[in-house]
């Protein structure tokens, strides 16, 4: 009886098995998408917090979303603060965001290295503050496109160093776009950091919006890879901005909103102009777990 009733449980098994493979209801479906190693996740992010009401409408295309720790350029106040937990209980996971500096605002490379450390420990703090688990990315926004002066690369290595030792990682948003420096040079900021990080690890979350190989406006059902984006390590690439870049997105004007900005679909107020990425996973800054 005992080993009639184990083949009887291993028939079962075996058949649930087959029936799994080759006829997977929606949810099985669901999963696989799910952990699928070369699915595209699409993302939105924004300087200003686009309200309670709007996260429902929004989780409806985008799996993740821009989260600021600091005000955004040209802010000095910053709307996010106090929202992760909406956004997580909706589903969203993040990239997180902290303002990085100009490079005028940069003295020195011993300056910028003591402004890179103390920038860190605040983006820390206010990361753990707002809940953010240890190990999440904050990815630091460089507006500078080009190569960057030395002192700039000093406070990135800072940043990074600090951030390690507060218990959170380094990214940076910065351009993937080349930059023509005469005499036949380009440079790619993102290729610039990359180059001078000595032994330092970072994620890169990349912009460039040029159509192409940018899509324009769009929110497609099986988005571009980072590596689309002509940077094939980046982690997420931001290929649409609000407003629309006239002098990069010619080629893809009619994807965007006559008055240049791009809106989610449901959108129908047109309130919320954003900027769109792709990432390699729904929650790039491994944001979402809450914190022990």
């Amino acid at each position: 009886m005992y080993v009639a009733r184990v083949a009887i449980v291993f028939s079962a098994v075996i058949t649930a098995a087959i029936a799994f493979i080759l006829c997977p209801s929606r949810s099985n479906l669901r999963a696989i998408a799910r952990n699928s190693p070369n699915r595209t996740y699409l993302g939105f992010d924004l300087n200003t917090y686009p309200g309670d009401n709007a996260l429902p409408i929004l989780r409806k295309t985008f799996s993740y979303a821009g989260y600021w720790l600091s005000p955004p350029p040209g802010a000095k106040q910053n709307s996010w603060i106090g929202k992760r937990e909406l956004l997580r209980s909706q589903g969203f996971g993040f990239l997180v965001l902290y303002r990085g500096p100009l490079s005028r605002e940069l003295q020195s490379e011993a300056q910028a290295a003591q402004k890179g450390s103390v920038d860190a420990r605040i983006a820390a703090a206010a990361a753990k503050n707002e809940g953010f688990p240890a190990r999440a990315i904050i990815f630091l926004d460089i507006e500078e496109g080009g190569r960057l002066p030395a002192k700039y690369h000093a406070y990135l290595r800072a940043w990074v160093d600090a951030l390690e030792r507060s218990g959170y990682r380094a990214g940076v948003y910065c351009s993937g776009m080349p930059v023509n420096e005469g005499g036949a040079v380009t440079i790619v900021t993102s290729d610039d950091i990359r180059n001078h990080l000595e032994g330092h690890t970072l994620e890169y979350w990349v912009f460039n919006d040029a159509c192409p190989p940018s899509p324009g406006c769009a929110v497609p059902p099986n988005p571009p890879p980072p590596s689309a984006s002509g940077i094939s390590y980046a982690a997420v690439w931001q290929f649409a901005q609000s407003p629309r870049r006239k002098e990069f997105t010619r080629r893809c004007a009619a994807t965007y909103h006559p008055d240049g900005n791009c809106y989610v679909p449901g959108d129908a107020t047109h309130a919320w102009f954003l900027d769109v990425n792709a990432a390699s996973s729904s929650d790039p800054s491994n944001g979402r777990n809450q914190q022990p």
